[in-house]
């Protein structure tokens, strides 16, 4: 996967003055309960402002991200939207604590495509659902519960069970 970057050097910014540039932004799959959602473009087109402070550099990033795979409950094909603006804060001063320097600057380098990674995956829900009253797929004869719906008539307990029974009902 090619890294989406941008080089803070190029800019000459005195501290009050700003640079806006729209920038495309790759973006990678990301794995979530052992499934796969794909970003869908993998290029999201972006809007990067960088501001010069007094005591470092504030930088924002504005995109949309969809991400496109399968329901959490019902297994079909599902895509998700996402509208994201970020910012970040690095300090100019080389000997402040980690909280006033961003994980995601290396040598004047601004490393977006991590940084947009991160806030995707930080911005998920816990579930992804094609719709949240999905009603999933049956536990018995895995059919999606969404297209039918349906109950399964109880199974009679075998009978060598019946003093485990029993017991469970004197607990």
């Amino acid at each position: 996967m090619a890294v989406t970057t941008f080089d803070l050097r190029n800019l000459r910014l005195r501290s009050g003055e700003e640079h806006r540039e729209d920038v495309e932004v790759e973006l990678e799959p990301l794995v979530l309960g052992g499934q796969d959602y794909a970003p869908s473009p993998a290029e999201v087109p972006a809007h990067l402002r960088v501001t010069r402070a007094t005591s470092g550099t504030v930088l924002e990033l504005s995109f949309r991200a969809r991400l496109e795979g399968p329901c959490f409950r019902c297994l079909i094909e599902t895509a998700l939207e996402l509208p994201l603006d970020l910012r970040e804060y690095e300090s100019s001063d080389r000997s402040v604590s980690d909280d006033e320097r961003s994980e995601y600057v290396t040598a004047d380098v601004v490393d977006l495509s991590r940084w947009a990674r991160d806030a995707v995956a930080l911005a998920l829900p816990d579930k992804i659902l094609c719709r949240s009253d999905c009603a999933g797929l049956c536990p018995v004869c895995g059919k999606d519960l969404n297209v039918e719906p349906h109950v399964h008539e109880e199974v009679a307990a075998d009978s060598r069970w019946a003093a485990l029974e029993a017991l469970r009902e004197e607990l």
